[in-house]
């Protein structure tokens, strides 16, 4: 892949796609690398190779950008953020379960970072990335389908003929008769229901292990905030006696030994806030029953709060590392004076 051949500058939207794909593929290398160290099943083996493979080579590919650039090559995440010989934390099925998740991530974040971007060989390197991780998308929905372990959404019957919405009370939710979800609502409750239990699984091990207090506090807070999510998503499709996924808390060991830096663990937990905030948002143009954009609305809240704790406490440590940003004029005016 040839890059920057009309010497043509990097915008501020590709500035801020390349930075982030780069801390996020640093923070992928390091923890894949460690469940490669403790990961026994050989059919999962061979997809989290391929996933770690996946993100070194865009390591490389992004810091040859940044050097054509003379841009400075964000530190991200290292060796020094993991610890390989710490003892297993999650099971070989939470890794399947991670992966997958990542794939997902993935996707959304290489479709939102495909119609920002315009030189050439940006858009390129983002569209070899989309489609990379659909394959790993397909793979990893096969294996799960194959070992049993995916939960499929809820089925509902097929519609017998088009029909148009004649009440307003298709709007309501909190007073009066309520109708039945939409196949949308629906899918958009299962799969925050999905996020938040891995969520939960998630900050439970990390909970056990963080080095800080203050980070274990942080953690333990957040897997309540997540099993709260879960328990009213879920209660809204238990009146509609439609299922409610399982969760992964049995997934997670007994282990008090961090694989992981705290640094590590505090980006990925705030990380993972903002994602679910977009998520919420997203159900919120999506879902017209008035009950549910309140409970999205009320909750995006919630996380908000506890995501603007969690970037104080890097801000506190001199874990935040700085993103590109535009040149203060004012400051280099006072300077001047």
């Amino acid at each position: 892949m040839q890059f920057n051949e009309n010497n043509i500058r990097l915008t501020s939207a590709e500035m801020s796609q390349l930075w982030g794909a780069y801390i996020n593929d640093s923070l992928a290398v390091c923890v894949l690398k460690y469940f490669l160290e403790k990961v026994e099943d050989k059919e999962i083996r061979p997809i989290l190779e391929q996933t770690f493979e996946l993100s070194e080579s865009h390591l490389e590919k992004l810091t040859s950008i940044f050097t054509v650039e003379n841009f400075p090559i964000p530190q991200g995440f290292t060796d020094e953020d993991i610890n390989i010989n710490a003892p297993r934390l999650y099971s070989d099925t939470y890794f399947l379960k991670y992966v997958y998740q990542m794939s997902q991530l993935g996707l959304n974040a290489y479709s939102i970072a495909l119609p920002t971007v315009t030189r050439a060989d940006i858009l390129a390197y983002f569209s070899e990335c989309l489609t990379e991780f659909i394959e790993l998308h397909k793979m990893t929905t096969n294996l799960l389908l194959s070992k049993g372990l995916y939960i499929r959404p809820p089925y509902i019957p097929t519609p017998k003929e088009v029909d148009f919405v004649k009440s307003k009370s298709f709007l309501a939710g909190w007073l009066g008769e309520r109708r039945p979800l939409l196949a949308l609502e629906i899918s958009n409750l299962f799969n925050n229901i999905q996020r938040n239990a891995l969520g939960v699984a998630t900050l439970l091990g990390f909970s056990q292990v963080a080095n800080s207090k203050e980070v274990r506090q942080y953690m333990v807070h957040g897997k309540e905030i997540a099993s709260k999510h879960v328990e009213i998503f879920g209660s809204i499709l238990r009146e509609e006696d439609l299922p409610v996924p399982m969760t992964w808390d049995s997934e997670v060991t007994d282990s008090t030994v961090s694989p992981f830096s705290d640094k590590l663990m505090m980006f990925q937990t705030t990380a993972l806030n903002g994602i679910g905030m977009g998520y919420y948002g997203a159900s919120i143009a999506t879902s017209p029953r008035h009950d549910l954009a309140t409970h999205y609305a009320r909750l995006s809240f919630e996380i908000g709060k506890y995501s603007e704790e969690g970037t104080k406490i890097m801000f506190e440590n001199g874990w935040f590392e700085q993103p590109p940003q535009a040149i203060d004029r004012d400051e280099l005016a006072k300077r001047k004076s």
